[in-house]
């Protein structure tokens, strides 16, 4: 999964159940077609479930070309990916001078995701709920570049994605992680 956004904010962490008051804007726009794309509600539901604060969200389902584009000039990597974050603007300092809401797109990428799934053999609206998921929490400033932030994040997916009835999409990884020392 990637991301791209502005180093340096904190992770503004949901609790168990998250944040259910916060305000959503969200924006779907389907860019690609497929079966098996969820529909907006499902993503609204999914949104919802990840969102400590208020937002304003626009929600890009792409095709392969655009996916391969977009991780090429924003990332410098030459393939599609299955989620790129795009944050704007969301930092620390703003949040003491005015309140704003998080703001940001979250691209997913329905061929890698339908690839993955299968591949994976995922059932598919679990991995979108769960791509979807990890957009949000990009969008609050978490991040999985280190094991100990891959751990923390993992951790908070996984107790969503429960929360919404979903299997842990990192049996292995979480088990090595727990075993290790590095999750609760």
């Amino acid at each position: 999964m990637s991301n791209t956004k502005k180093k340096g904010g904190k992770p503004d962490t949901p609790s168990a159940s998250t944040n259910r008051g916060a305000k959503l804007q969200l924006t779907v726009q389907y860019a690609a077609h497929g079966e098996g794309i969820p529909a907006r509600t499902m993503f609204r539901k999914w949104v919802k479930a990840a969102l400590a604060q208020d937002a304003e969200i626009v929600l890009r389902i792409v095709d392969e070309p655009e996916g391969h584009s977009l991780n090429r000039s924003f990332r410098g990597k030459d393939y599609a990916t299955n989620v790129l974050t795009f944050d704007y603007g969301n930092d620390d300092n703003s949040a003491h001078i005015t309140f704003r809401p998080l703001s940001g797109d979250i691209v997913l990428c329905a061929p890698v995701i339908e690839n993955e799934a299968r591949q994976q053999c995922k059932n598919l609206a679990a991995h979108y709920a769960h791509l979807t998921i990890h957009g949000v929490l990009h969008l609050q400033g978490h991040e999985h570049e280190e094991d100990a932030q891959a751990a923390v994040m993992e951790q908070l997916e996984v107790k969503i994605l429960s929360m919404l009835g979903y299997d842990n999409p990192y049996p292995e990884t979480a088990d090595n992680r727990r075993d290790a020392g590095l999750a609760e």
